[in-house]
């Protein structure tokens, strides 16, 4: 676009904004004192209920009898089973669980032997893409952003399905296991796609190995040699598995679920999630605290100075240093308050590969962020109980697996796609009512003007 073309669209847009912002303003007040629940919050913290699910619970509270919210440990719960008691199972006898956990959040049960190796099976054969797919929609429409491809070849998936307006629980379910086991693929070659686009660099296309769990279905296309050591399956395999649901409350599952009331197909409901996902608030938040930790590693000069750190975070809440936002990104949760079993569970695993891959530093470092964060919030904003979430150690992990910062959401979005579906069937079977919440108009009334009158 010529430059006198641009200065002009520039100034348009600036006429545009000041209209916009010359005739609209909702003071926040205004929805205090109308008692509306913004972020369909109550005014404790707690969600609105909004619907009933089998899936997944997320604890981190309980009320009183006189109806008090009392913050507690917390747990994360699917299909009834704790999650740390899958973590011990995995590590106990030396196994790979995401698939496991995808079964029991799809149909509601533990796979015994068969059905796991059946099930296993299915997925295995599913990874590969229909034919010309990464072709015609990946490689001849590249994006900067892996998240977007994701959703946008969800949406291209809609053209190969023979039936995709199935709302059948037998149509959903088969779209569910076909989107589960082909976004890892579709995953690494949008990334690759990308690479060689928009970052000149070399690009490969692995097929998928049969036999293969998830984790290192996905370690093995990703790396050029398609070698990885146990423990980094091992470790990838929990970031998995962790992952994988959250609730119906959380914005990407909510996303799905509002979309899926509507009546619409599997594929556009999907693509919904990974849009909400794609946001620094909701699953873009691991890259955020990568981009800190280099924010503090640079700012202080001595990293196990609990001092030296306590006061940088300190900077970063008043918005003196990190990136101006006034948020410590990784400490913090909807519901979390005293623990979110998710960071405990990649804590304690991290560690090992840690120290074995030479990233103690940037491992200790967040460790202080965890420990000293809370302290800082109570005496800068009088905030009781700020506990690390998730994102505080994923990102990392991620990073000591030599897997680029591109694709920390995209492997986020692989790990919900179970919670997503598994969310998606039980609203079509057994909620079947469109999801439509209230907004108050707020705006004055005016008489229509014709054109010459105004």
């Amino acid at each position: 676009m010529a430059q006198g073309a641009m200065a002009m669209d520039n100034q348009s847009m600036e006429f545009l904004c000041r209209e916009y912002l010359k005739n609209n303003y909702i003071d926040p007040e205004t929805s205090e004192r109308l008692g509306v629940k913004r972020g369909l919050r109550n005014a404790d913290g707690t969600g609105v209920l909004a619907g009933l699910t089998n899936v997944c619970d997320v604890v981190g509270y309980q009320r009183t009898g006189d109806g008090r919210v009392v913050p507690i440990p917390g747990k994360l719960i699917y299909r009834g089973v704790n999650i740390n008691e899958i973590v011990h199972e995995a590590y106990e006898h030396d196994r790979f669980v995401f698939e496991e956990v995808i079964w029991l959040l799809l149909f509601g049960s533990l796979p015994n032997a068969d059905e796991l190796e059946t099930f296993r099976a299915i997925l295995a054969a599913h990874r590969e893409l229909p034919e010309g797919f990464a072709e015609d929609m990946i490689m001849k429409a590249p994006s900067p952003n892996v998240m977007n491809k994701l959703a946008r070849s969800v949406l291209a998936l809609y053209s190969y399905d023979d039936d995709p307006e199935d709302l059948s629980l037998e149509g959903i379910l088969r779209q569910s296991i076909r989107l589960i086991a082909g976004l890892p693929t579709i995953m690494v070659n949008a990334y690759q796609v990308k690479r060689r686009v928009y970052d000149r660099q070399s690009m490969y296309f692995h097929l998928p190995i049969p036999g293969q769990s998830t984790a290192e279905h996905i370690l093995a296309t990703y790396r050029a040699d398609q070698k990885f050591t146990h423990e980094e399956a091992k470790l990838l395999d929990l970031c998995l598995m962790v992952h994988a649901d959250h609730g119906g409350g959380n914005n990407s599952t909510f996303a799905c679920r509002v979309l899926s009331s509507s009546g619409t197909d599997t594929y556009s409901a999907i693509a919904a999630a990974i849009g909400s996902l794609k946001g620094p608030k909701h699953g873009g938040a691991n890259h955020k605290v990568m981009q800190q930790l280099g924010h503090i590693q640079a700012g202080v000069h001595n990293h196990r100075d609990e001092d030296e750190v306590r006061e940088f975070l300190r900077r970063i809440l008043r918005r003196q240093a990190g990136d101006g936002s006034g948020l410590i990104y990784g400490m913090g949760h909807a519901v979390y308050t005293v623990s979110d079993p998710r960071a405990q569970v990649l804590r304690e695993k991290a560690r090992s590969l840690a120290y074995e891959k030479g990233f103690e530093d940037e491992f200790e470092l967040l460790c202080l962020v965890e420990k000293l964060s809370p302290e800082v919030f109570a005496e800068e904003r009088g905030t009781k109980l700020v506990c690390a979430n998730v994102d505080l150690y994923s990102g990392l992990i991620y990073r000591m697996l030599g897997i680029s910062e591109d694709l920390f959401t995209p492997l986020f979005a692989i790990s919900r796609m179970p919670g997503w579906c598994a969310h998606r069937v039980e609203e079509v079977v057994f909620a079947n009512r469109i999801i439509r919440p209230a907004y108050k108009y707020l705006g004055v009334r005016q008489k229509y003007k014709s054109i010459e009158e105004r």
